[in-house]
């Protein structure tokens, strides 16, 4: 219902908060569907094993040691786009972090390849409406905003053609080896048969070993000896050192309260390698 004020039609209070609540709940039901989508991705890809947010390498020791980035600004995504995308680079052995959307592709000369499939990611942010502004100005007091999220597609550079050569460039890559002294001293000290290769980092209790990828294909040089000390501190179990009891399946007790030991043993002498 309206009111008549000075001669103008004003809404009653209770319909201008209705007006919001509305909005609210029409962005909330696209946060919730967006959200939804999102968290099912990341489950597909713990389903497949594949888990780049805690993974710091790559393991198609392809794509350069960044951030995904948008490939024309340079910029660098954020939050829950980085595992989106970094999971999309690593599914598909792309050699590069740089990304676009459709028209930025066209933009800088060139397409993305007939048939390919594009990465979902989220833009989020707040504005004010103009009801709302209107409401302010008439009546005073703080505008409120509204958050909304909405979500947009990516091609990386490898799904592109006849892109111009002047592209925000992927960052060199990493030497073959970097030594952190104090780090190599406490692999060496350990006594624990120490391998360097593939494309997967683990500690075999049975053969008591640890072997980690090759410190190129790590995202950061810090993070190839924070994965060398978690491994390490795996091997602390084994029988002839602590004697902890290794958990075999994924979700059992066990297997998480060793990973809580294998984290926070890592996390308080890699503080001392940055």
């Amino acid at each position: 219902m309206n009111q008549m004020i000075n001669g103008k039609a004003r809404s009653a209070p209770g319909a201008r908060k209705e007006r919001k609540l509305r909005a609210a709940d029409g962005e909330g039901t696209n946060r919730k569907s967006l959200y939804e989508e999102v968290t099912a991705k990341i489950i597909s890809q713990l389903e497949e094993g594949r888990l780049p947010w805690v993974q710091p390498w790559d393991s198609t020791a392809c794509a350069g040691p960044a951030l995904p980035r948008n490939a024309i600004t340079g910029r660098p995504y954020s939050g829950v786009n980085i595992l989106m995308l970094w999971g999309a680079v690593i599914a598909n052995g792309w050699p590069s972090q740089g990304w676009l959307t459709y028209g930025q592709a066209l933009q800088a000369g060139g397409n993305v390849r007939k048939g390919e499939q594009g990465t979902m990611v989220a833009y989020a942010d707040r504005f004010v409406t103009d009801e709302e502004k209107a409401g302010v100005a008439a009546e005073g007091g703080q505008a409120r905003t509204i958050a909304f999220l909405k979500r947009f597609t990516l091609f990386n550079v490898a799904q592109c053609e006849g892109l111009d050569p002047g592209l925000a460039r992927d960052p060199l890559p990493l030497p073959g080896r970097e030594i952190i002294p104090v780090a190599e001293e406490v692999i060496a000290a350990s006594g624990v048969d120490f391998r360097i290769g593939g494309d997967e980092a683990y500690y075999v209790p049975s053969a008591d070993f640890v072997q980690v990828p090759p410190q190129p294909a790590f995202y950061a040089q810090v993070d190839y000896y924070r994965t060398c000390l978690h491994e390490l501190i795996h091997a602390t179990g084994h029988p002839k050192r602590l004697a902890r009891t290794f958990g075999t399946s994924f979700g059992t007790k066990d297997y998480a309260r060793e990973e809580l030991v294998a984290l926070s043993g890592q996390s308080a002498p890699s503080a001392t390698l940055q």
